[in-house]
């Protein structure tokens, strides 16, 4: 099973991998090709998306504090580079970062810094494999990481899910399980429904890490394997998680 969240310099490695793989995608692929489940975007839009994320995320991890977000800075003709410098500087700040020290952040976790170098991980890992599907590829995600990404969702998005959406219906407890890393998480009903003891649930969705955290940030994924009462379980999965 895995221990989430990582500490959070854990985290750099990966971070460093997942953008270098997401740059060489920029470098390789059409930058006009259609993005899939990302509303209209093309590569290009993904890429500028993703570098001024990373850009935004440093300037709060720099300071500390909420800064404003300025999606309008374009790449210029080279995206890839324009890419991974955006991804240098984010890993420069998190290097020279503490991570306990006090930070803004807009989700249901403590207020450090922490915070940053596990959500930049999944920002991008989820955007990987997005880029991986608009060039006819495809990425496997480290399992672990994968896993953690779920924890992510359920621990961070889902307490402060009202911010952007209605919370999630869910009727009686459901168990989401990892088929491949053997975690799990049992989830009680509530306004929005919060992880609790692991129950007898009346319901359970099993899949492998990366299928069910694509699932849960809406993604096109092999549909979890449902068993108990379904309708329970397909009501909660079906709804918005994250902004």
């Amino acid at each position: 099973m895995t221990t989430m969240p990582f500490p959070a310099r854990d985290y750099l490695p990966v971070l460093r991998e997942l953008t270098g793989g997401f740059a060489e995608v920029l470098r390789t692929a059409d930058p006009a090709a259609a993005v899939p489940d990302c509303g209209g975007w093309t590569l290009r839009d993904l890429g500028t998306h993703l570098g001024n994320v990373h850009r935004w995320a440093t300037s709060v991890v720099i300071s500390g504090e909420s800064q404003r977000q300025s999606f309008d800075d374009g790449p210029g003709a080279d995206l890839a580079s324009w890419y991974a410098d955006s991804a240098k500087q984010l890993l420069e700040a998190l290097e020279a970062a503490t991570p306990e020290d006090r930070c803004w952040h807009f989700a249901g976790t403590g207020k450090v810094k922490a915070f940053w170098f596990r959500r930049q991980v999944h920002e991008t890992a989820v955007h990987l494999t997005d880029a991986h599907a608009a060039a006819g590829t495809a990425v496997t995600l480290d399992p672990a990481v994968a896993a953690d990404g779920v924890d992510e969702v359920l621990t961070a998005w889902l307490p402060r899910v009202s911010r952007w959406h209605a919370p999630p219906p869910l009727a009686a407890p459901l168990a989401l399980r990892t088929t491949d890393t053997g975690d799990a998480w049992t989830l009680h009903p509530g306004e929005p429904p919060a992880l609790g003891p692991a129950t007898e649930p009346a319901a359970t969705a099993e899949a492998t890490a990366q299928d069910l955290l694509l699932h849960l940030w809406k993604r096109t994924a092999p549909a979890p394997r449902l068993t108990g009462d379904t309708g329970t379980a397909e009501q909660f999965l079906q709804a918005p998680f994250t902004a």
